[in-house]
């Protein structure tokens, strides 16, 4: 395992996220927890250190899987990642309110979900304490004074239940300037210690992930990645692309590729993977046994298998779309279907054949309500891609 060093730490440059967890149905957000307890074990004992969860992620559970997970190995040697989930809250004339995947539960200030969390992931302090998906959202509710969220977790440092303090970020690159000098303005330097944000090699054009970098590199704050293969969407393309790369290195796989383009990247301290299988663990776990990187010669190859990508939606299957969706419409895999679409003309085909949509989950039914797109973190105009899709099947049940 490679690691890199953070302040006085060594952290394991694959980290382990805790956002895909196997299913017990595939569907729900139930945490298998037989297969993930096999997953966490595997991942500690083959040197990776660093654990991140999330307030919400697996409807709740997240954190507290973890925090049993982890608390049979000693506390001090691992490091635990959690966020504040202000992108999910608002505040209005002194109340607390919350909205997309915690929309119905009973609102709490930042103070009580911090106490919350640590009796969840059963810790007296969080190594790694981020405010979770700072965008243009919810900019607003992290920076009002009233609500003091940084005040309240740098306190926290101060009383060592934090150790070190960063932000996530599905944002522009100036909505990431416009934080950081906020927070250069009202507290001291270097409070922020670091900065997850969604890279890789589709996204540093796609998403302008390059400015982002060069924007936290500029100002000397490590980048931790998520989304190096965008959920997924960067294992495994159509045959061409994947014998274009496989041709290249026979023995390894798609997946690869991401991380070797993302260990080139010098501020690139953490790379957060969420696997959701001990055979995706496996196959991260051999691309970093050693520091390797893509050679200039791949990376021409890359370059070409990027261009056979253009015009794929940016979808990264989190879901925060389908919790306030009215109809209940599944998204992400209406996105999927649109990819494979944009790629593969047949393959709406082929799905629409094998009925593998029912009528009301078909993206006809979506209303345009706007819901989906206000909390997208990849700033998607879902509605449109919906009607188009929509279109497109409508084309293909004439053809018939």
């Amino acid at each position: 395992m490679i690691y890199k060093n953070f302040k006085d730490l060594k952290i394991s440059a694959l980290a382990m996220g805790a956002m895909r967890l196997p299913k017990v149905d595939g569907v729900s957000e139930k945490i298998d927890k037989e297969k993930s307890f096999e997953i966490i074990d595997y991942a500690y004992k083959n040197g990776i250190n660093y654990f991140d969860t999330a307030y919400r992620y697996h409807g709740g559970e997240s954190e507290t899987f973890l925090g049993e997970a982890l608390s049979r190995y000693p506390r001090e040697s691992f490091y635990l990642a959690t966020k504040m989930p202000g992108h999910m809250m608002t505040y209005n004339k002194g109340k607390f309110e919350f909205s997309s995947l915690m929309a119905g539960l009973p609102a709490i200030p930042p103070d009580e979900i911090f106490k919350q969390q640590l009796q969840k992931c059963r810790v007296s302090y969080f190594d790694f304490y981020l405010l979770h998906n700072v965008c243009e959202g919810s900019l607003d509710f992290y920076t009002n004074k009233e609500i003091g969220v940084l005040d309240f977790l740098i306190k926290q440092k101060e009383n060592g239940a934090i150790r070190h303090l960063g932000f996530s970020a599905h944002c522009r690159p100036e909505t990431i300037e416009t934080f950081l000098n906020w927070c250069g303005k009202n507290f001291a330097e270097g409070i922020i210690e670091f900065a997850q944000i969604q890279l890789n090699y589709l996204d540093w054009d796609l998403q302008n992930a390059k400015r982002k970098y060069e924007i936290l590199t500029e100002r000397k704050i490590p980048v931790w990645v998520m989304e190096p293969c965008r959920g997924g969407k960067l294992a495994n393309f159509d045959g061409q692309t994947n014998a274009l790369l496989k041709q290249v290195r026979p023995d390894d796989s798609i997946a690869s590729w991401a991380f070797r383009y993302l260990k080139s990247l010098p501020n690139v301290c953490v790379i957060l993977s969420g696997m959701s299988s001990l055979e995706q663990l496996k196959d991260n776990l051999k691309t970093f046994e050693d520091e390797s990187v893509l050679s200039e010669k791949e990376k021409e190859v890359l370059n070409e298998a990027v261009k056979t990508l253009s015009g794929l939606i940016p979808c990264t299957s989190c879901r925060y779309c389908c919790e306030g969706c009215p109809k209940n419409l599944d998204i992400p895999r209406l996105i999927e279907m649109f990819n494979e679409s944009s790629l593969n003309p047949n393959s709406i085909l082929i799905k629409l054949t094998a009925e593998t949509f029912k009528e009301n989950e078909l993206p006809s039914n979506c209303i345009s309500c706007g819901a989906c797109a206000k909390v997208c973190p990849q700033g998607i105009d879902i509605p449109n891609i919906l009607k188009k899709l929509s279109d497109k099947i409508t084309e293909i049940k004439a053809s018939l």
